[in-house]
């Protein structure tokens, strides 16, 4: 039995050992039914760090869907892994050990940083263990394993035999910082401020326009005009000057060619749509490159390529005088140069949206590479077409996904210039560059290490190859989650790709943060329907961030970050676990100690009736004929089938908050507050069977629709009163299908709660006798247990409406408009309403001769019983209590 003040540090340890102890959350290794698989394609957190309180948040989501499909006789699949491939893992290793991974030799720093992310690694496996999640840790993988880089390199292949990859020396999206090439989804917005240089273009004379005499006498003077540019440091790599076709004032120049400023190159000056005739002066230099529009213009127009800034951000010999310094210094200096020249017209500031790395916030360039790309431009119909065949949680999530699609403008970059990662299974040949692919059966290769599987070159014969030395994107392996799990894997003897595990795929659900939908969701969606021609989920449920108490997004350099083990030093985890249910899934959820307190509180109320029920029902009946329960139990069990069919449906839908609070409500103030009090009268005073058995009932149900969320302190409870075996091993509670007077059950419950506070406000004992209650509403079948627990010397059922009036207890004046309108007159307006001295006819008031329109006033009324007693309103019933005192 239950005893003491609950302990949620000793008992919350106590079972989370338990339970991995015990495999209760193990994915059998036998055949499993497909129709009997709930699978979760749990997301692999980035190992950057330690574990923040989105990683509590994200997961415990998770957790509910696990355990409640467990419940519902699903075998879980729950598996955990941690990506730790890539860039964020490199940045973390650099930043514990105060180095840079370009003074290492590759295979050394990729050792540091194995033993940095281990470290962490073990750190996130414990606190997983420590916040109660139900993974089956026998299903832990790291995406820089063995294994996953067969997974990632059979991708690689599989896609490149299919077409749908290649290689190719074409403009990328760089970071300098980093000093690798990113794909467009790892850049993000930021609002900088920057300046508007207004520059002097000179106009130069071309032989055509001497040899043709088109120019007049007056045409002696230098022509110029004025281009207006956030970036002057890009001016030593100035290929073109562009005019909008539109642009009737600068027509003129079309055909002709412009002199760049300090730098002295000629360009021609072109006419192209897609010049902005709002921004600016209306022409725009072309420059390779600055933006996307560079890019576009520079492949349609067959311009030539000047490179003026390399891969760290430092200005090239293009840069002439300004060669080797920083872009940020070349700007200061050209900047000055063309001040002192004057072709500097104006500088003014502004605020204007830059893209940036998110991973380190440093603006990007775009440089020209040699890169390997999937193709994603030409699908992206059916990339669509896949994510409208999932379900989605919540719904309007899709629309972050069709947006991303929509505004796709890049093939997808998958080469990464880093020191740690996956490598390309690829060696060039030396002579004639071409691509040489590794056997699929001698997966995982490292080309800088290994052989490649050819001695000759295929194509020409040369027997010398380079080997490719650039690693994947970490999302190219992190997108392969599904597959991974699903051990995606190639058979030799059918010269097939092939699942180990099919009955997990498509996975039925991907939980993940709308942070990264365009990131993992969209990435994972590509590759497993290129490699598989289905899509990767049935269902994707998408949860929203964490966010401080003033709903800001929690940041380390604003200071608002709560970690997990500061919270947990305050809070049990289920009141945490109850935290986490409180927010609609899709939207943020702020931070709030409210919301652990009220889990705390009840987690309390569960223990303490918890025991007063086991008091109880010592002697309650295994079974009993239902045909033969009282009114008030079978009200008791059909309200609370009709609770967890809602309950049920919410948890469904994943709709935890909902389903949260509705069980919380009932159990709180029906069951405890009223059933309970009820009941226990019953059984102490009466010994009655039908109670203890309802009470015992309804208690087991409550304790398994509790366990997804209160998962500690319900398997305490659980093991303790009724069974060895877990509660997340019950079955999920289906109705017991009774019928009953619901209506009339839901207003005695009312009354009670009604006499309940009249007796509070009067300073009664609840066990102090009421000499009369009479009742004007439907409570019948219920009279004895309202009588009982309140303590009603005589009950009587009302066949009429009590004679209520209603009684005006205020007139309010909207001064606003009443002042201006009657002025003088206000004083006597009111000593008139005082004495009661008005008349309102069709909604317009009659007062100290004058007239007031309905919006100029508001009256307040109250109902009041003018016969003998005191009148309560006990939802649609009316209580009449006539009690001496």
């Amino acid at each position: 039995m239950p005893s003491g003040e609950y302990d949620p540090e000793t008992v919350e340890a106590k079972w989370q050992e338990r339970w991995v102890d015990e495999d209760l959350y193990a994915y059998p290794e036998r055949a499993v039914d497909p129709d009997t698989v709930f699978s979760i394609d749990s997301p692999p957190p980035t190992v950057s760090g330690s574990l923040h309180w989105g990683h509590v948040y994200g997961f415990t989501l998770q957790d509910f869907v696990a355990r409640f499909n467990r419940m519902r006789g699903d075998e879980v699949y729950f598996p955990f892994g941690y990506d730790d491939n890539g860039i964020a893992s490199e940045l973390l290793t650099e930043d514990e050990l105060g180095i840079k991974h370009q003074d290492y030799e590759r295979r050394e720093f990729q050792k540091l940083c194995r033993e940095v992310t281990a470290e962490y690694e073990g750190e996130f496996t414990e606190k997983m263990q420590n916040l109660g999640i139900s993974i089956d840790w026998d299903q832990t993988y790291q995406t820089i394993s063995p294994e996953v880089q067969r997974v990632s390199q059979l991708s690689f292949v599989d896609l490149y035999d299919k077409g749908r990859q290649y290689r190719q020396r074409a403009p990328a999206i760089w970071c300098p910082e980093c000093e690798t090439a990113i794909s467009q989804v790892e850049t993000e917005d930021d609002e900088q401020g920057s300046h508007f240089h207004d520059i002097e273009f000179g106009v130069a004379d071309s032989e055509e326009q001497r040899s043709s005499g088109s120019r007049t006498e007056s045409d002696d003077s230098e022509e110029s005009f004025v281009i207006s540019t956030t970036r002057p440091e890009l001016l030593p790599a100035c290929v073109a000057v562009f005019v909008h076709p539109d642009d009737d004032d600068n027509e003129h120049l079309v055909g002709q060619e412009a002199e760049v400023p300090l730098f002295g190159q000629r360009v021609p000056i072109l006419e192209d749509e897609r010049v902005d005739l709002e921004t600016g002066t209306g022409l725009v230099m072309c420059c390779t490159f600055g933006d996307q529009t560079d890019i576009e213009w520079y492949q349609a127009h067959d311009l030539p390529l000047r490179v003026a800034i390399d891969e760290s951000g430092t200005m090239t010999e293009e840069a002439d005088e300004y060669a080797g310094l920083s872009a940020d210094e070349a700007r200061e200096a050209i900047v000055s140069d063309l001040d002192d020249a004057g072709a500097l017209l104006d500088k003014r500031a502004i605020t204007h949206t830059v893209n940036v790395h998110e991973r380190c916030g440093t603006s990007v360039e775009f440089l020209v590479k040699d890169q390997w790309y999937i193709k994603l431009l030409d699908k992206r119909e059916e990339y669509l077409e896949a994510g409208e065949q999932m379900d989605w949680y919540p719904e309007k999530m899709f629309t972050r996904y069709k947006n991303w699609i929509e505004g796709l403008q890049w093939d997808w970059a998958i080469s990464r210039q880093r020191s740690s990662g996956i490598p390309f299974p690829v060696w060039y040949c030396e002579d004639c560059e071409h691509v040489v692919v590794a056997d699929r059966e001698d997966l995982p290769v490292d080309p800088l290490s290994d052989d490649p599987p050819v001695d000759a070159c295929p194509e020409c014969g040369h027997d010398e190859f380079a080997a490719e030395d650039d690693v994947f994107d970490t999302w190219a392996t992190s997108s392969l989650t599904p597959l991974i799990n699903g051990g995606w894997d190639w058979n030799p003897e059918t010269e097939e790709m092939e699942l180990e595990r099919p009955e997990l795929y498509p996975f039925d659900m991907r939980p993940q943060g709308h942070d990264i939908i365009s990131f993992w969701l969209f990435h994972t969606v590509v590759k497993c329907y290129e490699h598989t021609g289905e899509v990767p989920f049935d269902s994707v449920m998408i949860n929203g961030m964490v966010l401080d108490e003033n709903r800001e997004k929690m940041s380390k350099s604003v200071g608002n970050v709560v970690s997990p083990d500061e919270v947990l030093e305050k809070f049990p985890v289920d009141a945490a676990r109850y935290w986490a249910a409180g927010s609609a899934v899709g939207d943020d959820l702020p931070y709030q100690e409210k919301g652990l307190v009220a889990g705390e509180k009840l987690m309390r109320k569960l223990w303490n009736a918890s025991k007063l029920v086991e008091s109880l029902t010592e002697d309650a009946p295994a079974e009993f004929d239902h045909d033969d329960l009282k009114a008030i139990d079978r009200w008791l069990l059909a309200s609370l089938d009709r609770e967890l069919e809602f309950v049920t449906e919410k948890l469904e839908n994943r709709e935890f908050s909902k389903a949260r609070d509705r069980l919380r409500s009932f159990f709180w103030h029906t069951f405890c507050d009223d059933y309970l009090e009820i009941a226990k009268q019953r059984v102490r005073e009466g010994d009655d069977p039908s109670a203890a058995y309802t009470l015992q009932t309804a208690h087991k149900r409550f304790l398994t629709c509790f366990a997804p969320i209160l998962a500690h302190v319900t398997e305490e409870l659980w093991r303790d009163m009724y069974d060895e075996t877990s509660v997340h091993d019950q079955p999920w509670p289906e109705p017991l299908g009774l019928d009953a007077a619901v209506a009339a059950g839901e207003t005695a419950m009312a009354v009670v709660g009604a006499l309940r506070k009249y007796k509070s406000d009067n300073q009664l004992s609840m066990n102090a006798p009421v000499d009369l209650v009479q009742v004007y509403g439907d409570i019948h079948g219920f009279e004895e247990d309202v009588s009982g627990v309140m303590h009603i010397e005589e009950l009587e059922l009302l066949g009429e409406e009590p004679e209520i009036e209603s009684v005006v207890t205020s007139v309010d004046l909207d001064y606003s408009l009443v002042g201006p309108e009657y002025g003088a007159q206000v004083p006597d307006i009111e000593a008139a309403l005082e004495s009661d001295d008005y008349e309102v006819e069709d909604g317009v008031m009659h007062v100290a001769g004058v007239e007031l329109a309905p919006e100029m006033f508001t009256i307040e009324e109250s109902r009041e019983y003018v016969g003998e007693g005191d009148m309560l309103e006990a939802g649609d019933a009316i209580v009449i209590v006539q009690h001496a005192d």
